[in-house]
């Protein structure tokens, strides 16, 4: 075997493993809102899986996997910090993909609503729907990766969904009749 292969792992595994960096990413910043700490979660979560890849015993479950350790390393950190009510809401700036400045404006909106809902789930809810919806893994996937049996995943994605329906068209009805008074 190659000494290179035995220090670094195999090229196609770090390869795999790298190429999830931006979902990591994505899910670590929607579970804590900082993307200082969120980079810190993913590059953690990267080094313990190409440190612990022979733990690996499915090529195919690998995103569930390292999904598992980010939530590992996230409870670990929640561990050791006290956990706060009020977490800032942070606006990522989205890109142009809209033709006008107003459909852009619009966009935005909405997606500072969703995220501002998304953000008012219970953690466990709002772990859940982040990897089922936006990450489109598997309840089985969800349910290793969370450390929790598949009818907590479903039971905590229906709230979950639940929940975002009605605060979002709670919001859009306010927002409607704000609109129309100001019309008179």
């Amino acid at each position: 075997m190659d000494l290179r292969s035995l220090l670094f792992g195999a090229p196609s595994l770090r390869q795999e493993v790298e190429s999830c960096r931006p979902a990591l990413y994505r899910v670590a910043f929607s579970w804590c809102h900082d993307r200082a700490l969120a980079e810190d979660l993913v590059q953690e979560t990267l080094l313990k899986a190409l440190s612990r890849h022979a733990q690996l015993r499915d090529a195919e479950r690998l995103k569930g996997w390292l999904f598992a350790i980010l939530n590992n390393g996230f409870r670990d950190h929640l561990r050791r910090q006290r956990v706060h009510d009020d977490i800032d809401e942070l606006a990522d700036e989205m890109p142009g993909t809209a033709p006008t400045p107003e459909d852009e404006r619009a966009t935005a909106e909405i997606v500072a609503r969703v995220r501002a809902a998304i953000a008012r789930l219970p953690l466990g809810q709002r772990q859940v729907v982040t990897l089922v919806d936006l990450e489109e893994l598997s309840y089985a996937e969800v349910a290793l990766a969370l450390g929790i049996p598949i009818g907590t995943v479903m039971s905590r994605l229906c709230r979950a969904r639940a929940t975002l329906r009605d605060t979002l068209t709670d919001e859009r009805a306010s927002a409607q009749v704000i609109a129309l008074g100001s019309r008179r």
